[in-house]
């Protein structure tokens, strides 16, 4: 069956044209609906308003107030050391992953809880199903190794009613698994996401975050840069993220006619050859890379699907 040639990605500067933060953030509207944030937010000496993004608890509340002011969210919060994702960076994926599904519904993007994502790693954040639900009613499972984020994941659905019905949780018991115990026969996906660890070890992690601050040009400690957030399974794994994407390509292959489209993040540009190799061997229909882009920081995510563009045309939203 002949593949789509995969392209060298096309670098884009902006955040994609639906995200709600593509004007920046407005503070005065944010803190309107989280007033703590008040707390963090100060003027730069360009006379810019800001918040210093290497301190964990700033980020946090910038991240509940634009929950709340985007999408309505009340009371959402994380343990203490969980990741904390950029929401704009997160919102860039859902409304591309709605581009990718649009591209096999006559242009038109497939809205309502039939529209059914699976989450790979939600994380104790929740983050993609709050904003996937948000901005176009869908629904999702999602599911972690991590008793502790799917119980704080609960919290935040029973927060928020109108989560209640849109988002279901599932822990996976086997750890070297990612859609075995999960997907069952008559389960149909729209799209799987997934936010993979990409460190080989706890030491790579740690380096990774403490490069992370030191980016962000701030004075601050060792242990003040490893609370920015992240437990082991959110941040590594044995093999990094190409030995994870590789175990869920291959996993995928199971599970062809359940799933529409599989999605992932690759943090690194160098793991995609490898990647491609994998999807060739697996006989993958059709192979995307999709760029996208937040300031001087790029990112990118794979999609691979195994269904015939005629077979995507008549898929039931």
């Amino acid at each position: 069956m002949e593949k789509q040639q995969v392209l060298a990605p096309i670098l884009k500067q902006k955040l994609h044209p639906r995200n709600l933060d593509n004007s920046g953030y407005h503070f005065d509207q944010l803190i309107n609906s989280c007033s703590e944030l008040a707390n963090f937010v100060f003027t730069n000496p360009h006379n810019i308003q800001t918040i210093d993004f290497a301190n964990p608890e700033a980020v946090k509340t910038l991240n509940k107030a634009l929950l709340a002011f985007h999408y309505g969210i009340q009371n959402w919060n994380i343990p203490k050391n969980y990741l904390c994702p950029p929401i704009p960076g997160r919102a860039d994926y859902i409304h591309y992953i709605a581009d990718l599904l649009a591209a096999s519904n006559n242009g038109s993007i497939p809205q309502g809880e039939t529209v059914q994502g699976l989450d790979i790693g939600i994380g104790a954040n929740c983050i993609y199903p709050i904003i996937g639900n948000g901005s176009y009613g869908w629904s999702f499972v999602g599911t972690d190794i991590d008793e502790n984020a799917i119980q704080n994941c609960k919290k935040i659905i029973q927060n928020n009613s109108k989560l209640i019905d849109a988002i279901s949780l599932q822990l996976q018991t086997e750890s070297r698994f990612i859609f075995k115990n999960i997907i069952t026969p008559e389960d149909k996906f729209a799209f799987t996401i997934c936010n993979p660890p990409f460190h080989k070890s706890e030491e790579e992690a740690n380096k990774g975050t403490l490069r992370k601050i030191s980016n962000l040009k701030q004075q601050k400690t060792k242990k003040v840069a490893l609370n920015f957030g992240g437990q082991n399974g959110e941040l590594w794994c044995d093999g990094g993220e190409l030995r994870f994407i590789t175990q869920m390509i291959y996993e995928s292959v199971k599970y062809t006619m359940n799933c529409m489209w599989f999605t992932t993040l690759v943090s690194k540009k160098e793991n995609l050859a490898s990647i491609y190799k994998t999807l060739n061997i697996v006989n993958a229909v059709e192979i995307k890379t999709i760029d996208m882009a937040q300031g001087q920081k790029t990112s990118r995510f794979v999609a691979w699907t195994f269904m015939t563009l005629e077979q995507r045309k008549n898929w039931q939203f």
